[in-house]
């Protein structure tokens, strides 16, 4: 059900028709196209497969790779490094997506990740890109497998890591490429993890303490490190240091080690640590933000930009030697630039520029030359539509932090730009997962939809975000349900007071953490929120925290100390305070939920349980359940079959437009336990079989 033009028109417009008849007949058209709404963006543009991405060129410079679709899965396709039109698969999934790869140093083999269904128990495979033969470098079943790290020094193999012998540790294998064989390098001793340099050597261990802080540790002896032998503490930092300090790699000598380090300081800055003496030198740092995106030669392995990011990547500069290179990329597209991959003579780059009012843009950059040639961009289709700017408010959080956001407002709403629409708007809250991650600037599908529905978008780096200083981090300790939650509704309160959004047309949506913060706003704050989207979010943080991967139980001290202890009665029942599952009762507004069946993180418990308990209650829900997806939906019928249900959903209780569902849910495998009914033409889209378990 489509919303009318006159929900956007500018105030005063009363005043304008009453006067109509002494203007003419021209300029009355100029008025009626300035207020009118641009056309819908199709779903299928916004959220189909990209026709291209990812694009990436052999260390040896003779291949250029990208992503783009093979009978609608994405696969890696392969051509001539100056000819990307000459390209052709070079693989052959059929099921799921292909999601990234990476070139070995053989400058033959394309390695990429698979999981079954979104179970997360990732097989690593390399392909040969002259033969097209695929082997699976991990053929083992319910086991997660890990691309440790590759270096050229050993063209043929890669490091991998394996929990087939313990599903809480990954021991280390030596893996070649070519022939599949696999040699044990490295047993887990009961670490998060090791650090290797470019001579396939361990030399440090990472493990978490129990009071929620990190050690680098070290062998008491150079070069023993099996079975048996001793280490001891190079680097031991606190809870407070946890986020925000940690190892970034070595130089080319292997001797110095680069450290992001916070402590004495509030953000994490870079640091090269002289292994021989012990001795620390400052190499870069922001008062605003940690240390983000490093650029480094590909064998020198000399640092030679660093990127920090506030609300939009600035670098520094180390080397003098790419200021020219850099200088001359800034020119060529008005966009955040992402250096994709480098040849090892450092001849060719390809770049990537990240837009936020259209879709990525690759090139390769002759850098001998200085010319960069464009390839292709994400999504050609989107020329064909208006899209929207992105902008960058900093809101103050009622305790004073300052909250770096991102705005999205409808084209009509805001013709002069300035980040302010005419009258207030109906608002979606999108909060971000992790909670340990951010929103950043750029091109975002979900804020460019929901723009060109009539929906002002606002992001919040709410407390615990990362790249903003341990203080900002550790102001989240505890605090979920809490100030973290009341940094989302100080974000809110600002959009009401300076005029963005209606005040009773709010919605929050968001995945994972952001699930949490829907059901939390919903319970917490019921009368806050117009309608809420959950998806694959946690009901209850004593489940949540009892059904974790085995393999994340290395990281659960900082859980403890950051969430809270599911191990004591005492931090159980302050747990319990924090889960919106024991306060539906409080529920006033509709909700919609989204689960992956096979979502190894957040359960399909977490779903069940509150949908169980709502229906208990007589509180309406809807309820979409994918028996093919995990953390998050990957599939692209999926993800289209999900929104075309939260475009329903959101229009009918916030009054936007929105597209039909249409054939979304064809070739989805979407099911509908529950509340088909309550999202207007769900319920007639949906086959009978969908609405059942």
């Amino acid at each position: 059900m489509e919303s009318t033009t006159s929900r956007f028109l500018p105030p005063g417009l009363l005043l304008l028709i009453t006067a109509v008849f002494l203007v003419s007949v021209s300029c009355r058209s100029e008025q009626t196209a300035a207020a009118k709404e641009p056309e819908l963006i199709p779903r299928n543009i916004l959220f189909g497969n990209p026709q291209r991405a990812s694009a990436r060129l052999s260390p040896n410079g003779k291949w250029l790779s990208f992503l783009a679709p093979v009978d609608g899965i994405l696969n890696i396709w392969v051509g001539p490094f100056d000819d990307f039109t000459k390209a052709k698969p070079v693989t052959d999934e059929k099921k799921r997506d292909i999601r990234g790869h990476y070139w070995a140093y053989t400058g033959e083999h394309v390695l990429y990740s698979q999981d079954k269904g979104g179970d997360e128990n990732w097989h690593v495979y390399a392909t040969n890109v002259t033969t097209g033969e695929t082997k699976d470098l991990t053929p083992l079943e319910k086991v997660r497998a890990e691309i440790e790290d590759i270096s050229y020094k050993f063209p043929d193999e890669i490091l991998v890591g394996l929990n087939d012998r313990d599903p809480r540790l990954h021991d280390i294998y030596r893996v070649n490429v070519i022939t599949g064989k696999r040699e044990l390098l490295q047993i887990n001793q009961g670490v998060a993890g090791y650090m290797t340099d470019d001579e396939f050597r361990v030399r440090f261990a990472l493990n978490y303490t129990p009071e929620g802080g990190k050690v680098l540790l070290k062998p008491k002896t150079e070069g023993e490190t099996g079975e048996g032998a001793e280490w001891e503490d190079f680097v031991r930092v606190g809870p407070e240091d946890v986020m925000t300090t940690g190892p970034a790699g070595f130089d080319k000598s292997g001797n110095v080690l680069y450290l992001q380090d916070s402590r004495d300081r509030d953000t994490g800055a870079l640091y090269a640590v002289d292994l021989s003496t012990g001795k620390s030198t400052l190499v870069a740092e922001d008062s605003r933000a940690d240390v983000g995106s490093i650029i480094s030669h590909p064998t020198e392995k000399t640092i030679q930009a660093v990127g920090f990011t506030y609300s939009r990547r600035e670098w520094t500069i180390l080397d003098e030697s790419i200021r020219p290179d850099l200088d001359y990329l800034a020119t060529v597209e008005d966009g955040e630039l992402i250096v994709t991959s480098r040849t090892l003579d450092d001849s060719q780059w390809t770049v990537a520029y990240v837009l936020d009012d259209g879709p990525i843009k690759f090139y390769r950059y002759d850098r001998t030359n200085r010319k960069a040639h464009y390839l292709f961009s994400s999504r050609d289709e989107l020329d064909n539509y208006t899209l929207v700017k992105m902008h960058t408010p900093v809101i103050k959080s009622r305790d004073g932090l300052n909250l770096v956001s991102y705005l999205s407002l409808p084209a009509e709403s805001d013709p002069d730009g300035d980040g302010r629409p005419n009258s207030p708007l109906p608002m979606v809250l999108d909060v971000h997962g992790g909670p340990w991650a951010r929103d950043g600037w750029g091109y975002n599908s979900t804020h460019q939809w929901l723009a060109n529905r009539g929906y002002a978008v606002l992001s919040v780096n709410f407390r615990g975000s990362t790249g903003f200083g341990k203080n900002f981090s550790n102001a989240a300790a505890g605090e979920w349900s809490g100030k973290m939650h009341d940094d989302l509704i100080d974000a809110v309160n600002w959009a009401v007071e300076n005029g963005i959004a209606q005040r009773d047309k709010v919605a929050i949506m968001g995945g994972s953490y952001g699930g949490y913060a829907t059901l939390v706003g919903l319970t917490f704050t019921p009368d806050v929120f117009a309608c809420g989207v959950d998806i694959v979010g946690p009901s209850n943080l004593v489940t949540l925290l009892k059904n974790v991967p085995p393999y994340w139980l290395p990281f659960m001290p900082v859980m403890k100390h950051r969430v809270g202890d599911v191990d004591t009665e005492e931090g159980r029942a302050a747990l319990e305070k924090k889960s919106p599952l024991n306060y539906v009762d409080r529920i006033e507004r509709p909700l919609l939920i989204g689960q992956g069946a096979n979502d190894p993180r957040v359960t399909q418990v977490e779903a069940d349980q509150i949908v169980e308990a709502m229906t208990a209650k007589k509180i309406p829900v809807t309820y979409v359940l994918y028996p093919d997806e995990g953390h998050g939906f990957s599939g692209e019928h999926n993800r289209m079959s999900f929104n075309a249900v939260t475009e329903a959903f959101l229009a009918e209780n916030l009054g936007g437009r929105y597209q039909p569902v249409g054939n979304d849910f064809t070739e989805s495998s979407i099911l509908i336990p529950v509340g088909a009914a309550n999202v207007p033409g769900v319920d007639e889209a949906l086959p009978a079989e969908r609405k059942k378990r």
